[in-house]
């Protein structure tokens, strides 16, 4: 009989187990699903069931480059757990290194996707094998296991619920520049793509630094948008409305409108990255910088995209006693 996609995702969010191994359970089943439930424990890949539904609003941020300028791939993942403690051990932190390794050579653009992607630590990309600094081994051969059912047996060994939440994967275009930064110890994770033009080889280092100083700066600052184009129009009309509100009553309509134009321009330079003033140097924007550095290269450059994820940012935080929980396992 055939199994429906929806059986097999009904399956894995009673048990916590991978997509394919839900699936030759229900098949062996024969689409019971109390059964299939059995069969998977006795497999002993239902063990991470019971921890499915606890809230993951801890964990880390790991952004990974491979690749010459013009040539790179670069990602950005957040993986949550339970508990800031399970997030500082050794092995939570190998996998999430494993995860972001695995999507430099792995396209996907949904987590869904990812975790059904065979699992390979270490992926066959080899951009630039004149690149010292590749850590990628080419010619890997990808695992037996999936992302997910890696993930499940991550769950079981733990003991936490453990979640990969989101990612970005950025594949530099022409003259593109990748470039991250991490903060706090993976708490705050930035990717950005930075294109320049005019520039020598020898200028690749500034190239380089300009672009790891504007990821540390939408680590600090966190724009909202790139620019004043991408603010979305019923934005810009909320806060126009807002502006107006604050005009006292009775002044005439061109003097409202300046006003609401000064607190546009303040708007703009609290949620855009390129006029936000740089964390560097306040007395300029980070748009006026860019300018700046790219000159003294004889050419110019843009930001072109950035992805900035922080851990367990928008996630309810988890409200119970872990020291009371703790000790009462241990009794």
């Amino acid at each position: 009989m055939g199994i429906s996609a929806q059986e097999v995702k009904e399956l894995r969010e009673q048990t916590g187990a991978g997509m394919m191994e839900c699936k030759k359970a229900l098949t062996e089943a024969a689409g019971n699903m109390e059964e299939a439930i059995t069969i998977l424990r006795k497999r002993g890949l239902a063990s991470a069931a019971k921890k499915a539904g606890r809230i993951t609003s801890e964990g880390l941020v790991e952004a990974r480059i491979a690749g010459a300028s013009g040539k790179q791939i670069g990602v950005v993942v957040e993986v949550n757990c339970e508990t800031d403690f399970v997030a500082r051990t050794d092995d939570f932190k190998n996998f999430v290194s494993q995860v972001a390794i695995h999507l430099l050579s792995h396209p996907c653009k949904e987590v869904e996707e990812l975790l059904q992607q065979k699992f390979s630590a270490a992926p066959a990309l080899n951009l630039d094998p004149s690149i010292p600094t590749l850590i990628i081994q080419p010619g890997a051969v990808e695992g037996s296991k999936t992302v997910g059912e890696m993930l499940t047996e991550r769950i079981a060994q733990i003991g936490e619920n453990i979640a990969v939440r989101r990612f970005e994967r950025f594949e530099a275009g022409d003259s593109g520049t990748l470039g991250k930064y991490i903060h706090a110890g993976g708490k705050i994770g930035v990717l950005v793509e930075m294109g320049s033009v005019g520039k020598s080889p020898q200028a690749d280092s500034e190239v380089q630094e300009l672009v790891h100083d504007i990821a540390m700066h939408i680590a600090a600052s966190d724009p909202r948008y790139l620019g004043r184009q991408d603010v979305p129009a019923e934005v810009l009309e909320k806060e126009k409305d807002i502006a107006r509100a604050k005009v006292p009553p009775g002044k005439p309509a061109p003097v409202v409108e300046k006003i609401v134009e000064g607190q546009l321009s303040k708007f703009y330079g609290e949620v855009c990255l390129l006029e936000q003033p740089f964390v560097k140097e306040p007395g300029m924007s980070v748009g006026q910088w860019i300018t700046q550095k790219s000159q003294s290269w004889g050419g110019s450059a843009e930001v072109r995209r950035y992805a900035r994820f922080k851990t367990g940012e928008g996630l309810e935080k988890r409200g119970s006693d872990f020291a009371g929980e703790v000790a009462a396992q241990l009794k």
